[in-house]
């Protein structure tokens, strides 16, 4: 197991039950005066997220934005996304597929918001957190679902489309393979009679499109340990 040692403030930050705007305006100064900027950085920002069990609301939006844009916008190739990123991504925020919270869920659909080309594989991973929430009562998704049913309520209506808003054009939703699979099996996880009318239209609307893939490219990212030990 490797060890990972916080530096000042965010070693101070770990130790506390709650972690305030004060804290954050600390970490912007000292820790991230650039954002963030690096995997290290990272890690730092993970391991804070878990060690402090009470947070600000203002937190949430520090922790989405600033690891999106690292993610999207400082990692290879910035502006976008792409297999290394992604697999990178799932590693980060989920356990044998299941994201483990609802604000690492939001960090997924907030990269999937900004990126100018989404793989395939992300929206598939996404959208699969709705059928494990339906099918499993499990994950990130399941935490914030204000209806437990096997049926598609409009809150999930809204997550779906906010998955596929990239690919949706006019009535059109554009999807490639695995994006398609999850969306079947999710309508193969429901009760149709409990379904939101607008689900129906969604799955008319579906076009399944092959496309070329993206020229691969030779390239190292470290990878963010999930064993890692902050000391």
């Amino acid at each position: 197991m490797s060890e990972f040692r916080l530096a000042f403030p965010a070693c101070v930050i770990a130790g506390k039950h709650r972690l305030t705007v004060d804290d954050i305006s600390l970490l912007r100064k000292h820790s991230f005066p650039e954002g963030i900027r690096t995997p290290d950085d990272v890690v730092v920002m993970l391991a804070l997220n878990n060690s402090c069990p009470e947070k600000c609301p203002e937190w949430n939006t520090f922790f989405v934005e600033q690891l999106a844009a690292f993610i999207v916008n400082y990692s290879y190739p910035q502006g976008s996304l792409d297999e290394i990123n992604v697999a990178w991504l799932m590693r980060m925020v989920a356990t044998d597929g299941v994201v483990n919270s609802p604000l690492e869920l939001e960090l997924v659909q907030h990269v999937i918001d900004i990126a100018n080309y989404v793989p395939d594989e992300l929206r598939a991973f996404a959208l699969d957190q709705l059928r494990l929430a339906i099918d499993r009562k499990i994950g990130g998704y399941s935490l914030v679902r204000a209806v437990e049913r096997r049926g598609i309520s409009r809150q999930d209506i809204d997550y779906v489309m906010r998955v596929l808003r990239g690919v949706s054009d006019g009535g059109s939703i554009n999807v490639q393979p695995m994006t398609w699979n999850v969306l079947m099996r999710i309508g193969e996880a429901t009760l149709p009679a409990s379904n939101h009318p607008r689900w129906d239209d969604i799955m008319a609307g579906l076009r399944l499109v092959e496309y070329a893939e993206p020229q691969r490219r030779s390239r190292w990212l470290r990878i963010v340990d999930d064993s890692v030990a902050v000391a």
